[in-house]
């Protein structure tokens, strides 16, 4: 029920209509919560998701206690390399950037992370905006290379995730593509 209700919201956010969004990546939210609850210990993918949904429904207040919460989950210690995606994109919303970098040059050198979102993760936590470029320009080529999609919603939603974590810090760029809104 979360992806269809995060679904949703990305649809309502390429439409251009961000309160309906907003409403929609709330309730996708409430169910990704619902649903960790059920899930099996170390399923990383729900607090991503949950924050993802704050992050797309420019929820800064909520996505600091989802980002607590997740950092209280052990995301930062995680062997996985998505509870280490967890645990940094919990770190940057919280602006804890020194401590986001570490982990995310770690994501950086796995086999099992897509590199260029490791890179722009690592450029945003060092505030450098010229690597930040060419490594979100390298994720939105990977979503317009690809066949398959969240819901099958052709949108870069990690790129527009991206692009909200480099704005707070004044390093978002300039991007153009139908996957964005």
């Amino acid at each position: 029920m979360g992806n269809a209700a995060a679904g949703a919201g990305l649809a309502r956010l390429m439409a251009g209509d961000t309160e309906d969004a907003r409403e929609w990546f709330a309730r996708a939210v409430e169910r990704y919560r619902e649903s960790y609850e059920l899930a099996p210990p170390e399923s990383w993918g729900r607090p991503i998701a949950i924050l993802k949904a704050r992050i797309l429904g420019d929820d800064l207040n909520g996505g600091k206690l989802d980002a607590l919460w997740t950092l209280e989950q052990d995301a930062a210690e995680a062997e996985s390399s998505i509870g280490r995606y967890a645990a940094v994109l919990a770190l940057l919303v919280l602006g804890r950037d020194g401590e986001a970098r570490a982990l995310a040059d770690d994501l950086r050198i796995r086999g099992d992370f897509p590199a260029p979102v490791g890179d722009a993760l690592a450029f945003i936590a060092a505030q450098d905006p010229l690597g930040y470029v060419e490594a979100v320009e390298a994720v939105l080529e990977s979503f317009e290379t690809r066949e398959e999609y969240l819901e099958d919603l052709p949108v870069a939603d990690t790129v527009i995730v991206l692009q909200a974590l480099a704005g707070r810090r004044n390093m978002q760029a300039e991007l153009s593509s139908p996957l964005l809104p």
